[in-house]
C-alpha cells in the first residue's frame, strides 16, 4: 500500500535551482503549491513551467519574485500581470511539441508536481482531465510529486501511472475547479448558427472552451455522426453525446471514441469522462499532431481569434506587445484540418469588440503576434456571415472580410483597402 506524506514534506525535496512542472488546466495541484509557495523564503530561483492553470498562481506575486520565475507555455489570467510586469516570460510553441520540449532535454524537469487519482486495485493512477503534455513532463522529470485526490476522476487513455513512480504522495480531498459558460448573447448564437452551417454531418470536431465554441455546439444538436479529436472539450460535448449527435462512427482513428489531451468545464463534465471507455485521454503530442489530424475525413477546426488583418493574418496570443494567451494548438488543427479530406479550419469571432472595437482591422497592432498565416487560414465566420479565404488574392480577402464586419466599420475598412491594394 502507498504510504502519504505531508505537503511540507513533500516538497522539501525542491532545491532553489530547480526546474519544476506543475500540472494544468484543471488538475494544478493546489495543496502542492500552496505548500511550495509557503517555502519561498528557503528557496531561490526556481523555475515553474506550465501551460495554463485553473489555481490561485501565488508563485507569480512580486513578493516572491527572487524565490520563484514563471515561464509559461501558455499564459493565463493568474500569470498575465507577471509576464506583463517582467517577473515571468513565455515560450512561443506549438501545443504538439510541448512534450518535446522535456523528452528532448530542451526544458529539463527536476521535478513535476501532479494531481491524480487514487490508486486502484493495481496500484495505478489517472492523470484524469489533464494528460496533454503532464505524461511528458512526469516521464521526464527527476523527481515526481503526486496530490491523490479522490475528486480526480479516473480516465482511460494514456494517463495511467503506478504509484510506484511517485517520489513523494499527498492525500488531498477537494473538489476540482469548474469553468462555467454563461447563457450565449445573440451575437453568439448567431456566430453558432454561422459556423455551424460550415459543418458537415460525419464531421470529427476540433473546439476550444468559452462562449463562440459553446455556441457553435448549441447549434449542432441537429447534426449526425459527428466525432471528437480535440486538444480540449467541455460541456458542450456533453450535450450532443446525449443528444445523438456525437457518435464518432465515421471517426478514422480511435471510431467512436472521443479524444482529447485535456477536459475542463463542471462538475457534469468530470463525471462524464470518469471511467468513461468512450473517452480517450491521450498525449498531447499525438492528439495535435498534424499527420493525426489530417488523416480524419472532413476534420473541422474551430478556432478564435484577438484580431484578424484584411489580409487573413490571425492574432491570437496577444494585444499588440501585451501577452495575452499562447500559440497553443491553433496551428495545429487549423494545418491538420485543411490537409483533411474534406476539412475545413474555421476561425469564429465576434465582429467587434466588447468596447465596440472592430476585430477585422486593416493591419495587426504593433507588436501583435501572428499565430496562423494568412497562407493558412481559410473560412471567417462573425455574426454577419462568412468569409471563404481560401484562394483568394490579398484583394478579394480584403472584400471578402469587411463583408463580414460590422457594418458601421466597413467604411473605415473599405478606405484601409483601397490605400493599400490602390482599388
Amino acid at each position: 500500500m502507498p504510504q502519504y506524506d505531508s505537503p511540507e514534506e513533500a516538497v522539501s525535496t525542491i532545491q532553489s535551482g530547480d526546474r519544476v512542472y506543475v500540472h494544468g488546466m484543471a488538475a494544478a495541484p493546489q495543496v502542492l503549491i500552496d505548500s511550495l509557495v509557503a517555502r519561498a523564503s528557503e528557496l531561490r530561483d526556481v523555475e515553474i513551467v506550465h501551460l495554463h492553470t485553473e489555481c490561485d498562481a501565488a508563485y507569480a506575486k512580486p513578493e516572491f519574485a527572487d524565490s520563484f520565475f514563471v515561464n509559461n507555455l501558455f499564459i493565463g489570467a493568474n500569470v498575465r500581470g507577471a509576464v506583463a510586469d517582467g517577473r515571468a516570460d513565455y515560450v512561443p510553441v506549438f501545443l504538439s511539441e510541448v512534450p518535446l520540449l522535456f523528452r528532448r532535454g530542451v526544458l529539463p524537469i527536476d521535478v513535476a508536481l501532479i494531481q491524480v487519482s487514487p490508486p486502484d486495485r493495481h496500484g495505478f493512477c489517472s492523470l484524469g482531465v489533464s494528460v496533454d503534455a503532464t505524461l511528458a513532463a512526469v516521464e521526464s522529470a527527476k523527481t515526481v510529486i503526486a496530490q491523490v485526490n479522490e475528486h480526480m476522476p479516473r480516465t482511460h487513455g494514456d494517463g495511467n501511472l503506478h504509484y510506484s513512480r511517485f517520489a513523494m504522495m499527498v492525500r488531498e480531498s477537494s473538489p476540482l475547479p469548474e469553468h462555467r459558460v454563461g447563457i450565449p448573447t445573440d451575437v453568439e448564437l448567431a456566430i453558432g448558427n454561422q459556423a455551424a452551417a460550415l459543418i458537415e454531418d460525419g464531421a470529427t470536431l476540433q473546439m476550444g472552451i468559452g462562449a463562440i465554441p459553446n455556441a457553435v455546439l448549441a447549434s449542432l444538436k441537429g447534426h449526425r455522426r459527428l466525432g471528437i479529436h480535440t486538444e480540449m472539450f467541455s460541456d458542450g460535448v456533453v450535450d450532443l453525446v446525449e443528444s445523438g449527435a456525437i457518435t464518432g462512427e465515421e471517426k478514422t482513428i480511435h471510431r467512436r471514441r472521443i479524444v482529447a489531451g485535456f477536459v475542463m468545464g463542471s462538475q457534469r463534465l468530470y463525471d462524464f469522462v470518469d471511467d468513461n471507455p468512450d473517452v480517450a485521454m491521450l498525449d498531447i503530442g499525438f492528439v495535435n499532431d498534424t499527420a493525426v489530424i489530417r488523416k480524419l475525413p472532413k476534420m473541422t477546426a474551430i478556432n478564435s481569434a484577438i484580431e484578424i488583418d484584411l489580409t487573413g493574418q490571425v492574432c491570437a496570443d496577444s494585444i499588440g506587445t501585451r501577452l495575452y494567451s499562447g500559440v497553443g494548438g491553433q496551428m495545429d488543427f487549423v494545418r491538420g484540418a485543411s490537409l483533411s479530406p474534406g476539412g475545413k479550419p474555421i476561425f469564429a469571432l465576434p465582429s467587434r469588440t466588447a468596447k465596440g472595437v472592430s476585430r477585422l482591422v486593416p493591419i495587426l497592432k504593433p507588436g501583435a503576434g501572428v499565430v496562423t498565416t494568412r497562407a493558412h487560414v481559410h473560412y471567417v465566420v462573425t455574426e454577419y456571415g462568412v468569409a471563404d479565404l481560401y484562394g483568394k488574392n490579398l484583394r478579394q480577402r480584403a472584400s471578402a472580410l469587411i463583408g463580414i464586419a460590422h457594418p458601421e466599420d466597413r467604411e473605415e475598412l473599405e478606405k484601409a483597402a483601397f490605400e493599400r491594394f490602390k482599388r
